[in-house]
């Protein structure tokens, strides 16, 4: 088999498409989680907490003076940004819990989906198979 052959085998694989569609889908899905913690949990946050903004929190390593933001520190040299870290940690701790979710449900579904059917009932014995067994037994406990 010519390798653009076994190449394309390769691709065409279901499992390959599916990686594929996930990880796009992961992708767009990731953006959505990025706004959904900047624009609607983080400003929550920073109002229970007093307006403190985690984006900005920086300790300077290049001598900044204080009170810039991130993004001007970041201009004049290296900083400890500790506060973008948090703002990523959230977002990736809301992602995993959400795909949890998302992956639950799933499975219910796939289990009621696969509940097992109740078993058939048995099939009736002839009556001429339990005399013969009757039979069986009571020679049994005779001899």
């Amino acid at each position: 088999m010519s390798f653009t052959q076994e190449f394309k085998t390769f691709v065409v694989k279901g499992n390959v498409m599916d990686l594929a569609v996930g990880v796009i889908i992961g992708g767009a899905f990731g953006k959505i989680v990025d706004s959904a913690v900047g624009d609607l949990i983080m400003p929550l946050v920073s109002k229970i907490f007093g307006g403190l903004d985690f984006s900005n929190y920086y300790v300077a390593l290049a001598g900044q003076t204080a009170g810039l933001s991130l993004l001007e520190a970041k201009k004049l040299g290296a900083v400890f940004a500790y506060g973008n870290f948090i703002t990523v940690a959230l977002n990736f701790i809301i992602l995993a819990f959400i795909i949890f979710m998302m992956i639950r449900q799933v499975n219910r579904l796939t289990a009621a989906k696969a509940a097992p059917e109740a078993p058939a009932a048995a099939p009736i014995t002839p009556e001429d198979v339990l005399l013969l067994r009757e039979i069986r037994d009571s020679l049994r406990n005779k001899g």
